[in-house]
């Protein structure tokens, strides 16, 4: 059972209390919004333990209207204003887009500050790199891991910047956390339920890749898992999702960005280099996604696509990240947003 609390205008500071001390009795997860006005207190538990109307007649509820949709938290009939999350003075959400940038995988100290220094002089202000790679084969290069993490933690102090990396496994996300600023779940772990949980005990952002065949309900409650363990701060990544196309490496859903936009108050960005699988396409891609209303833009970026150890054909160059970025400013302005 899921219901909204919707609290009188006069109700004391006691009264919401005593409705947040009566509901947990009967085991629901109570998500107080205090409003200049109202207080609203969103409720998730058992129907058959405490009913609507028990709660209805409380003093000082004004009303109890039950949430429709399976993502409680991650819906807008909870929280109808957009979430903004803010990590060491960036913002993802709201008026200013956020742009990660990086290579596909950390290779080397030299290899990955390089990288960082050109992204962040174009514009970038977050940055994503790989230290633990999922690859298709056993054989391919996995990441430096725990040498990775300390490489790109050096870049970010030295910059400056945020990072993004990806969590794998649930006995990781203790370590990965010491180091990284967000932390991604990747598509393939999109459902991976233990490690969204587990990430949702972190007062961490968390970004969550759109799985290779999900439907944009799956993904919302691929969220909702992590926000049930209390963090909100819940990150959307659309990168393309598998379809009969060959032409690319994954079809970029560009529909999904506006559908997220009206079901959910979550950020979502785009990730135009694993939608394309290769360079050239990239930059329409990630036009398309800032003109659809993204928050952002993740990209990889390679200072040598040629000799990269991971998906270097999807990778930009510094210097043709650098003219998408100068691209990429009118179409973000046209939006309301800013780079």
């Amino acid at each position: 059972m899921q219901m909204i609390i919707i609290m009188k205008e006069n109700a004391s500071a006691k009264q919401i209390e005593a409705v947040e001390s009566k509901l947990g009795e009967f085991g629901f997860q109570t998500h107080p919004i205090y409003g200049e006005k109202k207080t609203i207190i969103g409720a998730i538990g058992d129907k058959r333990a405490l009913s609507m109307n028990q709660v209805l007649m409380m003093e000082g509820v004004d009303n109890v209207v039950p949430i429709m949709r399976p993502y409680k938290l991650a819906g807008k009939e909870l929280q109808k204003e957009p979430t903004v999350i803010h990590v060491k003075g960036v913002t993802i959400g709201g008026d200013n887009l956020a742009v990660f940038a990086g290579p596909c995988a950390i290779e080397s100290q030299e290899q990955f500050t390089g990288v960082a220094r050109a992204v962040q002089a174009a514009g970038a202000n977050i940055l994503r790199g790989g230290a633990f790679k999922p690859r298709s084969s056993p054989y391919s290069f996995a990441g430096l891991e725990d040498e990775g993490l300390k490489i790109m933690a050096n870049a970010g102090k030295e910059l400056n910047m945020p990072i993004c990396t990806e969590v794998l496994d649930t006995r990781e996300v203790e370590l990965v956390a010491e180091y990284a600023d967000i932390m991604q779940i990747g598509a393939r772990n999109m459902q991976n339920f233990k490690l969204l949980r587990e990430v949702g005990k972190y007062n961490k952002p968390i970004l969550l890749k759109r799985g290779l065949s999900s439907t944009i309900e799956e993904w919302l409650m691929a969220a909702e898992y992590i926000m049930s363990e209390g963090n909100e701060q819940v990150i959307l990544c659309e990168r393309g999702i598998r379809t009969y196309e060959t032409s690319t490496r994954n079809t970029f859903d560009v529909s999904a960005i506006p559908v997220v936009k009206e079901l959910s108050h979550l950020p979502i960005i785009g990730d135009p280099s694993h939608a394309a699988g290769t360079s050239k396409y990239v930059p329409a891609i990630a036009k398309s996604a800032i003109a659809a209303g993204a928050d952002g833009l993740m990209i990889e970026v390679h200072n040598c696509p040629e000799k990269a150890m991971s998906d270097g054909e999807q990778s930009l160059r510094p210097s043709e990240f650098s003219q998408l970025m100068s691209e990429l400013a009118p179409i973000a302005g046209a939006v309301g947003k800013k780079l």
